[in-house]
């Protein structure tokens, strides 16, 4: 039985269809990448999957349990949670208090909140930094103490919302060698990144959206040979010969 399923999901906006009739599964320890065009619906599909829209149509089913509709607080308990595509840290407090808050009011175990917050920032190479402000921190570090935040919540699955964007070469690297921890340790990924080279080196399987609806769905390399998933990124009128917008070179 797959650990996340999205069945039939659509959301419309008015008359603008976001995502349209999406159905996928997610297996538990997998980690599954998320790609398509500006606007291609993607984080609208990640907001359908953490409560944080209601889908128009269609189903979010989560270690079988049929999850639609539910808060976000409540689908984050349940072990599915989601970083931000822009970072965000509470500026009036520590990092550690950062963590804390995931902790306290996202995580299954109410027991030692600070402690296992603190973990999580080891986890992450911020412990030395634990009672400074998130001022301090670069764009790298910040994403990581995102990454921090969700994973002191005990999850399951994790949703990662552009985790390498606006990372230079060395913060990249750095957070792919994080995601293979992550997922060493059991849990379940699915991630959306611009930066091709993150999302292709970590991810076993892609999903790929267009104008809100899911045209392929295969392996890194034989996505990057999908002629309609390479039109898509192109366009019709785009130079075939160019270099692949999706290699991750």
């Amino acid at each position: 039985m797959a650990l996340l399923e999205g069945q039939g999901l659509t959301k419309r906006f008015g008359g603008v269809v976001a995502v349209d009739d999406v159905t996928f599964s997610v297996e538990r320890g997998e980690s599954v990448g998320l790609i398509g065009p500006n606007g291609a619906g993607k984080t609208t599909l990640f907001r359908l999957l953490t409560g944080i829209h209601e889908p128009t149509e269609g189903r979010v089913v989560f270690n079988g349990d049929d999850i639609t509709g539910m808060s976000p607080h409540r689908i984050c308990h349940r072990g599915l949670v989601k970083t931000h595509q822009i970072v965000r840290p509470f500026e009036n407090l520590t990092l550690l208090e950062n963590a804390t808050v995931g902790a306290q009011f996202g995580g299954r175990d109410p027991d030692d909140p600070e402690e296992r917050a603190y973990k999580a920032l080891e986890f992450v190479r911020l412990a030395d930094a634990a009672h400074d402000p998130p001022d301090t921190l670069s764009v790298g570090a910040l994403k990581r103490l995102e990454i921090a935040r969700v994973l002191a919540t005990d999850p399951d699955v994790l949703l990662f919302d552009e985790v390498a964007g606006g990372l230079d070469s060395d913060e990249t690297e750095e957070i792919i060698d994080l995601i293979y921890d992550i997922k060493a340790r059991g849990k379940t990924i699915f991630l959306i990144d611009h930066v091709m080279r993150a999302l292709m080196t970590v991810s076993e399987r892609i999903f790929v959206l267009d104008n809100g609806r899911l045209i392929a769905e295969d392996t890194p390399d034989k996505i990057q040979n999908n002629d309609r998933v390479i039109e898509a990124y192109l366009g019709e009128s785009g130079n075939r010969d160019a270099s692949n917008p999706i290699s991750g070179d």
